[in-house]
């Protein structure tokens, strides 16, 4: 696929780089990357993978944007409250780089409908913030053998890691079952620092470009984990878990579970 004289101009200061170059260009160009959430992390993801020429981009959420978003989730405005949020993205990412395919699923992942969304798309991109989805997510890319970025954050601090497998650890080495409901506050309950998902959302973003153009060392086996109060990033080495009931030697789980009972959040993508 040879870049046109539009697309030299758009992509020319990436197109600089010497480990992107025109040939990097031509394959963020045929990628297909689905964002899970259109909310804090996904906002962020979106804008900047679309900006950066990513082919395809896919946006899943149910959810409407709502006055409480805005602080943190920078695809909507005012004006917006109301909307479906993947119309309202793709609205929105359409403007920022008209070139590229937006596909919104205004839907709830299930585990009845998560393999067939995703089964498209080269890279998931996970933008929620509840357990049942994040533990969704994780081993429907796990059995569908695709990789995930994963990213969370709660009240000032926030994390990002690189799922990828058969290479690496899954979320589930980390944390084998969700907690009981109760457990764990939402952002709903305990509050958050609108940019601390700017910054998790721009990790996950650059991950994704880096897996996409195959360069730098990426997340794989590693939790990145951000404290803003701080100001410092700490990088903890997550072995793979060979107990894992999910991507272990003997995996448990072998066909997809809802969590929905978990923790009983409603919003996915806050």
């Amino acid at each position: 696929m040879a870049l046109n004289d539009e697309q030299v101009e758009r992509y020319s200061r990436q197109i600089l780089l010497p480990q992107v170059g025109g040939k990097g260009q031509e394959k963020l160009l045929a990628a297909k990357v689905l964002v899970v959430g259109a909310g804090g992390l996904g906002s962020p993801v979106a804008a900047y993978l679309a900006g950066a020429g990513v082919g395809t981009l896919g946006i899943v959420d149910s959810d409407a944007v709502e006055l409480n978003n805005l602080h943190r989730q920078i695809l909507y405005s005012s004006e917006d409250i109301g909307q479906k949020k993947a119309e309202a993205a793709k609205t929105r990412l359409l403007k920022i780089n008209p070139t590229i395919d937006v596909i919104s699923h205004v839907s709830r992942l299930t585990s009845e409908n998560i393999l067939e969304i995703i089964k498209d798309y080269d890279i998931v991109v996970d933008g929620s913030d509840n357990f049942p989805t994040r533990y969704l997510v994780n081993d429907a890319c796990v059995l569908a053998k695709k990789t995930l970025v994963h990213g969370a954050f709660f009240r000032f601090e926030g994390q990002a890691m690189v799922i990828k497998p058969g290479e690496g650890p899954c979320y589930r080495c980390l944390f084998s079952e969700p907690p009981p409901p109760g457990a764990v506050p939402s952002c709903q309950e305990a509050g958050v620092l609108g940019a601390l998902a700017g910054v998790i959302g721009l990790i996950q973003a650059t991950e994704t470009l880096k897996l996409i153009l195959g360069i730098g060392e990426s997340l794989v086996g590693k939790l990145i984990i951000f404290n803003s109060l701080e100001m410092n990033f700490r990088k903890v080495k997550v072995p793979k878990d060979k107990d894992c009931p999910v991507c272990g030697d003997n995996p448990t789980i072998i066909q997809l579970i809802d969590y929905a009972w978990f923790c009983g959040i409603k919003k996915e993508s806050d």
